[in-house]
């Protein structure tokens, strides 16, 4: 480290291929490290690389700011705990059931995911409460014995309780928490009424059951970390980042993991708002790719889209409301994210219709893909940009991985060019544009899905991949316009540096909006907003500190589902009412092409929001290239698919580019990424740093 003081803030995101490391100095200057992750135990990466920057330095870490993908693959990869569920009578098979929708209408061949819980596993008890949360059948404690010894049983580690209506009464539920949990002594459980308190039992049942699933994992993940850091004497707070855009402490996400799904790409997202607010774009299409997933979100006058159901698990992971990815479905506050398995490790193969697949399959950080040489041999995303020349033969990360052309070579050639009957290059260039296919399928489900047009947007594209695939992304979808961050490959350990803690809440009100009782809804955003307050103070933050927002779910009276909107105040009068219904019928009628012919909405739920502004240094100042790294600028041939050929190709890095112009194809090499410019588009530096590619035509 070159900075004399001390107080460090640390930014760690850990990916499916390499953990990136930002490390915030007192003074404002940004470092950065990239290290190949460890997946027997994601901490190791993370101990070792700040080992590193600290030798031989006096500073000491102030704060860690984690964003991490354990419980998402805990999900993909069906490892998470062996799980119950205790539910009301009749309601056992509310998994099996789910919702309808599918991801394609027409998809005959389609099966919906096994439950998180197998029949055998899911109890049901005698109790009923009405929609008031007024007992009608009282609590028959009597069976909860057998199903303690069926859990012990069966060593399950996790249990969900999910009773009807709970949501307006938790009684219930907490008495078979109490009951249950000594006689089960380690094992986790979740209630439906912690985790959200809302109607639709589905819904909530799905929500409680995943965090339940993956609570176990992701506390004994945390405590790993937090024993590690302790040993190389780190005793700086763990903050992690959730789904949402705001950041928990550790002990709030072992407790509730749900909330930190989509950690890792909802940190890029917040880095990209704040980096397209200094560049002065306040509507931008990300595309973060890296090296086992492409996420996609959008940001829209200066915000950063947000919604209410999440699916994960799925061929696309997905939060739009209109889109179904046949995952899991948890409703929890999040960015909208769509998540595709594309990444720079995705594997590419013929299937047995003779037709090039790319994905979801990865290779992951071990083995990865085959020009490391760790003993893969099918061909990824990575060998096919090698094979054509995009990416430097010989290493990527500053020298810290060695890659292989010949390796790269061979795996396309064996699996991809010789059953397919085409050439090396040709193949190689196939498995690029059908990786690009996939991330605009990611893109059209946040943008077009959503009523908006992509050729309005300015794309903003990061992650170790995304830049070398933005432009064929943004051509195949109209854009015109890319922005590259400074240390694209690490933009999501950067964003973690920007947020700030942030806690949600939820209540069911069920209420019209003509004529509500505006005492009674105040008297729940109050009392919503206290119990925030004394969390967040619990957490040790100052009340001073903290500001809040509300937002409420509206919908079409007779209507069963909602859309989310803000509310202009957190005092609720006719007039924050009247506008909030304005709100929702415009974004219907964007979302859905029309509005209903009568005025009448119903008020779902209440949310509270509660954001803790710790005054801290969220910008900082990454360290300047050598000038004369300025200078070194080569030629290289590169293949731009069948109808361009082979092309000489400047690479430079970015301290070469300035305010002029450069017409492509350039390739820049960066420690942490690589950007190319094809034929067709020129690109230069802006003040801020960002390379911005624009489309010319050809």
């Amino acid at each position: 480290m070159n900075a004399a003081s001390t107080g460090i803030r640390v930014g760690v995101d850990i990916g499916g291929t390499f953990t990136d490391l930002v490390f915030l100095t007192p003074i404002g200057h940004l470092e950065k490290l990239k290290v190949p992750s460890t997946p027997d135990d994601y901490a190791e990466a993370i101990v070792a690389g700040i080992r590193d920057v600290l030798q031989d330095s006096d500073m000491f870490i102030d704060e860690v700011v984690h964003a991490t993908t354990v419980a998402t693959n805990a999900i993909l990869e069906r490892r998470g705990a062996r799980t119950a569920l205790i539910t009301t009578a009749g309601f056992r098979d509310v998994l099996e059931l789910r919702r309808i929708r599918i991801p394609l209408s027409y998809d005959l061949g389609w099966e919906k995911p096994p439950p998180l819980v197998e029949r055998a596993l899911r109890f049901e008890v005698s109790e009923r409460l009405d929609s008031t949360g007024a007992v009608l059948t009282s609590l028959d404690m009597s069976g909860l014995d057998d199903i303690v010894e069926a859990c012990t049983a069966e060593k399950v580690t996790a249990v969900a309780v999910c009773f009807l209506h709970s949501y307006r009464n938790a009684d219930h539920e907490q008495q078979v928490r109490d009951y249950i949990d000594p006689k089960l002594p380690g094992v986790h459980i979740s209630l439906s009424s912690d985790i959200l308190p809302e109607l639709q039992e589905f819904e909530r049942t799905s929500t409680t059951v995943v965090n339940a699933y993956v609570a176990p994992l992701i506390a004994k993940y945390l405590a790993n970390l937090r024993r590690k850091l302790d040993d190389i004497d780190i005793s700086a707070p763990i903050l992690v980042m959730q789904s949402n855009g705001g950041l928990v402490p550790s002990q709030t996400a072992s407790e509730r993991p749900v909330s930190i799904i989509e950690s890792g790409p909802a940190a890029g997202v917040v880095a990209a708002l704040q980096a397209s607010l200094d560049a002065g774009q306040r509507n931008v299409i990300t595309l973060d790719m890296g090296g086992t997933t492409t996420k996609a979100s959008i940001i829209e006058n200066g915000e950063v889209l947000r919604a209410r159901d999440y699916e994960v698990g799925g061929p696309v992971s997905v939060s739009s409301r209109l889109v179904r990815g046949g995952g899991y479905l948890l409703r929890i506050p999040v960015i909208d994210i769509s998540e595709v398995g594309a990444g720079g490790g995705s594997i590419a193969a013929i299937d047995s219709g003779g037709a090039l697949r790319v994905g979801p399959r990865s290779a992951g950080a071990s083995p990865g893909p085959a020009c490391y040489g760790r003993g893969n041999t099918d061909p990824t995303v990575t060998d096919a940009n090698l094979v054509l020349g995009f990416l430097h033969d010989g290493s990527l990360a500053g020298g810290a991985l060695t890659v292989d052309r010949t390796l790269a070579e061979n795996a396309v050639d064996k699996v991809v060019a010789g059953p397919a009957g085409m050439s090396l290059l040709d193949a190689a260039h196939g498995v690029h544009t059908i990786a690009n296919s996939n991330m605009v399928r990611a893109i059209k489900t946040v943008s077009v899905e959503r009523g908006r047009d992509p050729a309005e947007f300015v794309m903003m594209a990061f992650g170790g991949a995304g830049p070398i695939h933005a432009a064929g992304v943004a051509e195949a979808l109209g854009i015109r316009q890319i922005l590259v961050p400074p240390a694209p490959g690490l933009f999501s350990a950067f964003g973690l540096l920007r947020s700030e803690v942030e806690h949600h809440t939820t209540r069911t009100v069920l209420t019209s909006t003509t004529s509500p009782d505006l005492g009674v809804l105040q008297a729940v955003i109050d009392d919503m907003r206290e119990n925030l307050t004394q969390r967040i103070l619990a957490e040790g933050f100052e009340k001073a500190k903290v500001s809040y927002s509300a937002l409420a779910d509206i919908r079409y009276l007779g209507q069963s589902s909602e859309l989310m909107t803000p509310l202009a105040e957190m005092a609720v009068s006719e007039g924050v009412l009247r506008q909030a219904e304005d709100t929702f019928e415009e974004e219907y009628e964007r979302l859905y092409g029309h509005r209903a012919d009568r005025r009448a909405f119903e008020l779902v739920n209440i949310h509270v929001v509660a954001t803790v502004d710790r005054g801290v240094d969220h910008v900082g100042r990454w360290d300047e290239e050598t000038k004369s790294k300025a200078a070194d600028v080569t030629l290289r041939s590169v293949y731009f698919g069948p109808d361009a050929g082979y092309l000489e190709t400047k690479i430079l890095t970015r301290p070469a580019l300035s305010a002029s112009p450069l017409a492509g194809p350039i390739i820049v090499e960066e420690y942490d990424s690589t950007v190319v410019v094809p034929p067709g588009w020129q690109v230069h530096q802006d003040e801020l740093n960002n390379i911005v590619i624009q489309f010319i035509g050809v």
